[in-house]
């Protein structure tokens, strides 16, 4: 199975990559090193077929919703501290703070995919201001933050 993170918003959330880097624009798929290859795909929760939104997860207020999966990102019991990783976290970290900028507010949630619905372990309610760290977003298996701008 596969891990997600999962963010709602009450604005639109950006899609597609973050953090791919290519050695030039005319050679997009060449990459210099591996590091430079590891990225985010963030996508939405709209189906182009139906045209029409879905929620990602029952427990989401806001309709606008992205979710992003990397094997890159870890649970608070899986933390290695590899470049891979720490990017992976650096680059979520300043999607969040873009979005939370934007909206005022998110709703962060990670689940295995396909037990988006399951009760949620642990919820909490955090500012911005208290995310000092990338790695202050690695959360438990189930665990749902609303995260707000201000105090």
């Amino acid at each position: 199975m596969t891990q997600y993170v999962y963010l709602a918003s009450p604005v639109k959330l950006p899609v597609g990559s973050f953090g791919l880097n290519p050695v030039s624009p005319d050679r997009p798929n060449v990459f210099q090193t591996e590091l430079d290859f590891v990225h985010l795909y963030f996508e939405n929760n709209y189906d182009s077929n139906l045209k029409r939104r879905f929620s990602y997860s029952s427990h989401f207020s806001y309709k606008h919703q992205a979710a992003v999966s990397s094997n890159y990102l870890p649970l608070s019991n899986q933390i290695r501290g590899t470049a891979e990783e720490e990017k992976c976290l650096r680059l979520l970290y300043a999607y969040m703070e873009n979005a939370i900028q934007a909206s005022g507010v998110l709703e962060y949630f990670t689940s295995w995919n396909g037990e988006e619905d399951m009760p949620i372990a642990k919820k909490r309610t955090i500012y911005w201001s208290d995310v000092k760290t990338p790695y202050d977003l690695v959360l438990d298996d189930r665990e749902f933050l609303e995260i707000f701008l201000w105090e």
